[in-house]
């Protein structure tokens, strides 16, 4: 599992959040699937969230189940927020808005 971790190409990313709460939590929607996740620059977020995205990332052979259940969670009438997700996340390849 260690390799896989090293190799940056292997993952990809399905959103970007400005609040870090709403990282953690589709995060936490992912990893009750079975999905191996993690946040890519929760910690900027978490410092200064107007100028840093937090980005969940998975593995490339996860990246449709992913975005179905992210997207799923949007389209629900009480999700929240539906802008949690920035539309095109993984588009590009920069933290900063």
């Amino acid at each position: 599992m260690a390799d896989i971790m090293q190799d940056p190409d292997q993952f990809v990313t399905v959103g970007k959040f400005i609040e870090a709460i709403d990282a953690q939590m589709a995060k936490g929607l992912l990893e009750s699937a079975g999905i191996e996740c993690f946040l890519h620059g929760e910690n900027a977020n978490s410092l200064l969230g107007a100028a840093f995205r937090a980005r969940l990332q998975v593995h490339k052979h996860d990246e449709e189940a992913a975005r179905q259940i992210l997207s799923a969670t949007n389209d629900m009438p009480d999700a929240g927020e539906t802008d949690a997700v920035e539309p095109g996340a993984g588009e590009g390849d920069d933290d900063q808005r």
